[in-house]
């Protein structure tokens, strides 16, 4: 399977207009979830990882009780792609309505 080419900043930030909820920071998308309790978080995180294995393409993430700060970044394209924005979708999808934490600030170093 061949694997999708790095997004130019440009496309990163007109693409980031569909996706509300994420930052691009850093050369990566960034987003804050916060959850409920450490159960509600952990089983946001199950399942996001669970389609994550499935797209193969794993997120850099933590997990501090109710707060899961997500990175995403495709490490062989050396920046965000596709891939990137699908995995942001599914988790948008699978955390529902819950509230983040995001500063806004977009850096594209």
């Amino acid at each position: 399977m061949a694997r999708p080419k790095l997004l130019p900043g440009k496309d990163v930030k007109t693409r980031l207009k569909t996706h509300p909820a994420w930052a691009f920071r850093g050369g990566r998308l960034h987003r804050e979830f916060l959850f409920k309790g450490f159960s509600e978080a952990f089983g946001f995180m199950a399942r996001a990882a669970l389609f994550a294995e499935k797209i193969d393409h794993h997120p850099d993430w933590t997990n501090v009780w109710n707060r899961v700060v997500v990175s995403l970044q495709t490490h062989d394209a050396g920046g965000v792609t596709d891939l990137d924005f699908r995995l942001a979708a599914e988790m948008d999808r699978v955390a529902g309505g819950r509230r983040l934490s995001v500063r806004r600030k977009t850096k594209t170093s």
